[in-house]
C-alpha cells in the first residue's frame, strides 16, 4: 500500500521549490551551476548511504581504479546530479529555436534526424541516466521532432505537475510509467517516437545481460516494442561540457531490425546491445554517471548481493 502523504508539506515543499528558482533565475546559469556543484560537494561528505553505494559500483565496475579515482567520480556524480536541477529549470529559457545553437552541439546525428523524418516509420529511442538525459527530448521537441518519454511521475503531485509543464512546453509528450502501454502502442502503431531510459533495475522479471562485467536485470519490454513493431533502437546520450550549460548530444548506436533477424536469441541481443551502448557512452566520462542509483539491486539466482548491501 503506498504511504499515505501529507497534502501540507508537499504543498509547502512545492511553494520552497517555486521560491528557489525564482531566485536562481536572478543570477546567470553557469553561476548556479558552480552553486550545484558546491550542493553535490556537501551531499558527497554527508549522505553515507549514496556516497557508499556509488563508490560500491565504481569499484566493480572499474577494478583498475584506485579508491581515491573512485571517491573523486562519486563526487562528481553527486555534482551533475543536482546541476541537472538546475539546467531542467533553465532549458525552457535557454534551449529556443533561435538560440539552441549556443548551448547544444550535435554529434553523428544524421542516421538518427533521417529516422525521425520517417513519419510513418516508428522508432524507438534510448538513453541512460548520464550527463543531462533531460535535454535530449527537451531539444528534439524544440528542433519540431515529436517524442513521447516515458518515466516515473514524481511523489509530490504539485511538483510533479509543475515540471511536467516544463518538460513539456515545447510539445514532448511524458507518458506516465503505470499504464502508458496502450499509448505506446498507439504511437508506435502510427509511426511516432518512444523514448525510454533504459538502464534502471528490472526486477526478478527481468533479463540479466551484461552492463559494466555485471549481470544487470533489465527490462524485457523495449525489445519486445522494437520486435513487433520493427522499430530501430537509437540510442543517445547529452553530456555536459565543462560543467555549463553546454551540451554534446550524440548517437552511438542504432539497430536496425534486419540486424536482430539474423540472430537466434533477437530479446537478447537487442537487450545486450543497447545496454553495452549506454555503458560505453558512460565509459567517455564516468563521473557524469548517476552510480548512486540501484542499477544492479536484483541478482540473479544463486549470486550473493553486493558488499555492504548497497546494489
Amino acid at each position: 500500500m503506498a504511504k499515505q502523504r501529507n497534502d501540507l508539506n508537499d504543498r509547502l515543499t512545492y511553494l520552497a521549490l517555486r521560491l528557489v528558482s525564482m531566485a536562481l533565475h536572478c543570477f546567470p546559469v553557469n553561476a548556479n551551476l558552480r552553486t550545484a556543484a558546491l550542493i553535490g560537494d556537501i551531499l558527497f561528505r554527508f549522505d553515507r548511504r549514496h556516497r557508499l553505494r556509488a563508490m560500491e559500483h565504481l569499484r566493480r565496475s572499474f577494478p583498475e581504479y584506485s579508491q581515491e579515482q573512485c571517491l573523486q567520480l562519486t563526487r562528481q556524480s553527486m555534482q551533475h546530479l543536482v546541476m541537472l536541477g538546475v539546467e531542467v529549470l533553465f532549458s525552457t529559457r535557454l534551449i529556443r529555436r533561435d538560440s539552441w545553437r549556443r548551448y547544444i552541439h550535435l554529434h553523428q546525428l544524421g542516421e538518427a534526424l533521417d529516422i525521425l523524418l520517417r513519419r510513418q516509420s516508428p522508432v524507438i529511442l534510448i538513453t541512460g541516466h548520464y550527463g543531462n538525459w533531460e535535454v535530449l527530448g527537451y531539444t528534439l521537441a524544440t528542433l519540431g521532432f515529436e517524442t513521447a518519454a516515458v518515466a516515473r511521475p514524481l511523489d509530490n503531485p504539485y511538483i510533479n505537475q509543475w515540471l511536467l509543464g516544463v518538460r513539456q512546453q515545447k510539445g514532448q509528450r511524458i507518458l506516465d510509467k503505470k499504464g502508458a502501454t496502450s499509448e505506446i502502442t498507439d504511437i508506435l502503431e502510427t509511426g511516432g517516437a518512444v523514448a525510454f531510459i533504459a538502464d534502471q533495475n528490472a526486477g526478478t522479471k527481468g533479463l540479466f545481460v551484461d552492463f559494466f562485467g555485471r549481470k544487470a536485470s533489465t527490462y524485457k519490454s523495449i525489445a519486445l516494442l522494437a520486435m513487433r513493431y520493427r522499430a530501430p533502437v537509437v540510442v543517445g546520450y547529452g553530456q555536459r561540457l565543462n560543467n555549463q550549460f553546454d551540451f554534446r548530444i550524440g548517437i552511438n548506436d542504432i539497430i536496425h531490425p534486419h540486424q536482430w533477424d539474423e540472430v537466434d536469441d533477437p530479446l537478447r541481443y537487442i537487450t545486450q546491445r543497447y545496454t553495452t551502448a549506454i555503458e560505453n557512452f558512460i565509459r567517455e566520462d564516468p563521473g557524469q554517471y548517476l552510480w548512486a542509483h540501484r542499477r544492479w539491486k536484483t541478482r540473479p539466482k544463486g549470486e550473493p548481493p553486493a558488499e555492504n548491501g548497497v546494489a
